[in-house]
């Protein structure tokens, strides 16, 4: 491995495109219904998908951390999704390696973040997502959702304490802003806190919230005196508990919680100063939503990638299902959607970096690109037959991790709504 420093982060390269390592997901030889016959240890790197050139557009400092991060989820998480997926639970070991890689509020800069530019940050994401959507879950949140705010609305003795542990994967954050009866309209949030002396008294109840029951610090959104204020909750606060839940047939390799507050005290400097209104939590959910756009196109390529290479291999009637025209079709209209998607979120990444990106814009890109996404992976997991609902193949955890992405961090429907109020001027909700 030769490793090289991308503004003080290490990045680890993997010189080559072939691995010994047998990723067992989709590459080994002959397992089971397989229709493949290329060696297991001697597997192909996963190339991309790069129809119209976006490639010699990207820095090469973009074209490496893409790299390394694909080769990591290649090598690392791959070879161990399939069993955490049916196990419901979540590979924490990678959290610290992806702190070792700088993959964690990588777009933030100082207290020892590299401090990319939101190009490569997307990238990031992207690969990621590709091995997983829990895998970029994990990070967006410690990064956008945590690491964010504190960054952005945290006083200084906040950031020296929080940033360089959260960034090194030292620590776990999380994000409770999402409550039972309140999804879609956190104005009307019920979590209250109330002062009481030196500090705060916290009630309520967040929902679906990734790695809470995990996490060492939780960023709770409250109402204070009427107005939306964000909170650094620590883990092992008497009132405060985190259940995960467990009900779930999406996103299994992730860990999600309810977060409770029962009269859960807090010092005063806990109370993130730089945030007060509901502007607060929804610029970081813009944040998020960005590198969601990205992470979207990672799981489209990876349903396509698989399709591609199961209809190549696999034979029927005595010819290959890719010649048929129907098959064709799918795959035209799969690369041309993907490619449609990587240039929504490339051209995003240049306004956010030119400081000219706009949250409706981001609403755009989420909206579309994950949508897209998935569309493909049920176009995908068709095009296997009934292979498809098999674990040996990666598109049906695809596609049940993208309903989830569909509905979190603002539904289709919600993002609609946000795009229809820009362009119109009317706000069809009030």
């Amino acid at each position: 491995m030769m490793p090289f420093s991308v503004q003080g982060a290490l990045f680890l390269v993997i010189p080559g495109r072939v691995t010994d390592f047998p990723l067992r997901e989709y590459r080994e030889k002959n397992r089971g219904s397989r229709t493949g016959s290329h060696d297991a240890r001697r597997v192909r790197m996963f190339q991309g998908v790069d129809y119209y050139g976006i490639e010699s557009d990207l820095g090469s400092e973009a074209r490496m951390i893409r790299d390394a991060v694909r080769q990591f989820v290649d090598r690392e998480f791959l070879p161990v999704v399939r069993d955490h997926y049916r196990a419901g639970t979540f590979p924490l070991a990678i959290v610290p390696k992806l702190g070792e890689m700088g993959l964690l509020g990588s777009n933030l800069k100082g207290y020892g973040l590299p401090g990319i530019d939101n190009v490569s940050y997307g990238l990031v994401m992207q690969e990621l997502e590709r091995g997983d959507s829990g895998l970029r879950s994990t990070a967006s949140v410690q990064g956008a959702l945590v690491m964010y705010p504190i960054f952005t609305f945290g006083s200084p003795e906040q950031k020296e304490r929080w940033l360089p542990l959260l960034g090194a994967g030292k620590a776990i954050g999380c994000f409770g802003l999402t409550e039972p009866d309140h999804g879609s309209d956190p104005a009307g949030m019920k979590t209250r806190a109330v002062r009481d002396g030196k500090g705060y008294v916290l009630n309520g109840t967040k929902m679906w919230i990734t790695n809470g029951t995990v996490a060492d610090v939780a960023v709770v959104w409250a109402k204070l005196d009427g107005v939306v204020r964000g909170f650094l909750v620590e883990k092992g606060t008497p009132g405060f508990s985190a259940p995960e839940i467990h009900s779930k047939l999406s996103l299994r390799a992730s860990i999600t919680s309810e977060l409770v507050l029962e009269d859960v005290r807090v010092p005063a400097e806990s109370l993130l100063p730089g945030a007060e209104g509901l502007k607060g939590p929804l610029k970081c959910l813009t944040q998020a939503r960005y590198g969601i756009a990205w992470g979207a196109v990672g799981s489209a390529m990876a349903c396509f990638d698989e399709a591609l290479s199961y209809t190549q291999e696999r034979k029927m009637f005595g010819r290959p299902v890719a010649s048929f025209q129907l098959t064709q079709a799918k795959l035209a209209d799969m690369v041309t959607q993907i490619t449609m998607g990587q240039l929504l979120a490339l051209q995003l990444g240049r306004l956010k970096d030119a400081g000219r990106m706009r949250p409706q814009q981001v609403s755009l890109a989420k909206r579309n690109n994950v949508r897209m996404a998935l569309e493909i992976a049920r176009t995908a997991r068709g095009m296997l037959g009934a292979n498809g609902i098999s674990d040996e193949y990666q598109v049906m955890r695809h596609m049940c991790n993208l309903e989830s992405v569909d509905t979190y961090e603002g539904t289709y429907e919600i993002h609609t709504l946000v795009l229809g109020k820009d362009v119109t001027g009317i706000d069809a909700v009030s």
